[in-house]
């Protein structure tokens, strides 16, 4: 189990590095990149909130990994943010 203790500012500094990264990489065509900035995000996040990733194999599958799990982790982002706020 991870614990560590972030701030609100912090957390929502480095999570828009991250989406400005994302972006950069989808519109530059790059999903296997795109895929392993959104594994960094999800570990960022606690363990209750983390989605569970299955390995990807072949690189062809990147971008539609990418967009399966893009949405559901910008919840969990929320979830925890709003978690921030209230602490």
């Amino acid at each position: 189990m991870k614990i560590f203790f972030i701030t609100l500012k912090e957390f929502d500094t480095l999570i828009d590095r991250m989406i400005l990264a994302l972006y950069s990489e989808n519109n530059l065509g790059q999903c296997t990149t795109s895929v392993r900035i959104l594994f960094q995000m999800n570990e960022e996040l606690p363990d209750d909130l983390q989605l569970s990733f299955e390995e990807i194999d072949d690189p062809n599958e990147a971008k539609s990994f990418v967009k399966t799990h893009e949405s559901a982790l910008k919840y969990a982002i929320r979830e925890y943010r709003e978690r921030l706020m209230l602490s």
